[in-house]
């Protein structure tokens, strides 16, 4: 009987270790670039919270901050390091009262501007009310000030209208240095006035700085679980909110599919059945009618007509259906590998590299697998045709705004006349000898279906470009 005895050595023990680490950083990478939230949720927080509600309270808050600022505290009353600590901190409030009311103005006005401006505006006061939240810390106690809750307000604040996690993370991480920076600052203030005083002679002054040690520990420690929390609450939430969208867009879409289909169905049977029965008769009349050279020929027109426009209507049934089958969630990246795999088999002919650049965290989209595979089968078939079967593919598949999937497909191929350019996508319309000019139709047509945009440039003699949009929450759209 043999026995597996498996030795670990310390090389084995730190591959393992590695391995591992690899695997959880790739996954913690997945997590935090997936795509925000829908920005429209945020927007309208930052609304109600900036807006509504902030801006009447700064409002209220500014008479009595300046009071407190420039007569609570005279400056004959404190040492003077605390009234260099004060002059700052006069000198920041002017600063701030300029900023708030840019501020203002601008949060009033905020549904003319882009979504990303608003963002840097947020972020902006967010730094701003935590450098003045800090220095007025400074200025009424250090750690022992009663101004730490704010603190803690101030991050829940952030999270409410920071759509972005990692950038949520970074300014709650700066709020907490704000406040430890303040009091650190407090306790070397009060050391350097006793050193100060006990050197003139005035006595020796035992100082207690309170403050640090578990209290000061604890205090900090709830910051940072307030920003973890936050952050949790916020994907937690986002994710409950998502789970509810996914399932409202499943049943509309497989409820427009099975209303499409029929209308399909109906369709093949109205057109084809005459077809059959056309080249039936053609058929039959072909083989009684005496040899002639000029009916013989009439007829076999016909018949060839008649199987051209079955075939182009099997394909046209392509291009109107939305077929049989069921919506289910969609991997951009997956979905397209296989239609590399479908059109640039391994072991192939075609002398065809194909670079990918895709992103990480490309969200999912919500349909029928085939509208994709057809997406991108016939982009990439385009594509192989146009060069011949040698050159290179350029693929770029990227996270685009509210939010979407941008895909992008480069050919190095002879390119698409200027003349030819705006044509390519309407149906019948080709180059080639054989071909339907039903490919990119399809294309436009499935993309379009799910709100998406299709398009191509393309200079002469340099390859064609087609960019694909597909937005991630859309309710297919069919055309009557």
């Amino acid at each position: 009987m043999a026995i597996d005895v498996s030795i670990s050595t310390p090389a084995t023990t730190w591959r393992w270790l590695r391995h591992s680490l690899a695997e959880r950083w790739s996954q913690w990478r997945k997590i935090w670039q997936a795509p925000p939230p829908d920005p429209q949720v945020f927007l309208n927080r930052v609304r109600f919270i900036e807006r509504n509600v902030g801006l009447p309270v700064k409002a209220a808050l500014m008479p009595v901050l300046a009071y407190a600022i420039f007569f609570g505290i005279p400056m004959d009353e404190v040492s003077l390091l605390q009234q260099e600590a004060l002059a700052l901190l006069r000198n920041f409030f002017f600063l701030y009262t300029a900023a708030s009311i840019g501020a203002g103005i601008f949060f009033w006005g905020m549904s003319e501007v882009p979504p990303q401006i608003v963002g840097r505006a947020v972020y902006v006061m967010a730094l701003l009310d935590a450098a003045l939240l800090a220095l007025l810390t400074l200025n009424t106690g250090g750690f022992d000030s009663i101004l730490y809750w704010i603190f803690l307000g101030l991050i829940v604040r952030n999270a409410a209208v920071i759509a972005h996690a990692e950038v949520q993370i970074f300014v709650n991480l700066l709020v907490t240095a704000c406040y430890v920076t303040a009091g650190a600052l407090d306790i070397s203030f009060a050391m350097t006035d006793a050193e100060v005083t006990s050197s003139i002679g005035k006595g020796t002054t035992d100082l207690v700085v309170s403050g640090p040690g578990e209290q000061l520990a604890l205090r900090i420690a709830l910051l940072v679980v307030t920003t973890a929390w936050c952050v949790g609450i916020q994907k937690l939430v986002d994710r409950q909110r998502r789970a509810e969208l996914e399932e409202q867009e499943f049943a509309a879409k497989q409820h427009q599919l099975e209303a499409a289909g029929r209308l399909a169905a109906e369709i093949a049977h109205q057109l084809k059945n005459p077809l059959g029965i056309i080249n039936n008769a053609a058929y039959t009349l072909q083989k009684t009618v005496k040899e002639g050279k000029t009916i013989t020929q009439q007829i076999s027109i016909i018949r060839e007509e008649v199987q051209r426009s079955d075939r182009i209507l099997t394909e046209l049934m392509g291009y109107a259906r939305l077929a049989e089958g069921r919506v289910e969630r969609i991997d951009i990246v997956e979905e397209f590998e296989s239609a590399i795999q479908t059109v640039l088999p391994q072991g192939a002919s075609f002398s065809i590299k194909v670079h990918r650049d895709f992103a990480l965290g490309v969200p999912p989209i919500l349909g029928q697998r085939g509208h994709f595979s057809e997406v991108f089968v016939n982009l990439l078939t385009n594509a192989r045709e146009a060069m011949g079967g040698t050159g290179d593919v350029f693929v770029s598949i990227r996270i685009g705004p509210d939010p979407s999937v941008i895909v992008e497909i480069r050919d190095t191929g002879p390119g698409i006349p200027a003349e030819s350019l705006g044509n390519i996508f309407e149906p019948y319309f080709t180059s080639k000898e054989k071909g339907t000019g039903l490919g990119l139709a399809i294309v436009r047509h499935n993309v379009e279906l799910y709100g998406g945009t299709v398009s191509a440039q393309s200079t002469l003699g340099s390859g064609a470009t087609f960019v694909v949009t597909l937005p991630c929450r859309a309710l297919m759209r069919i055309r009557r």
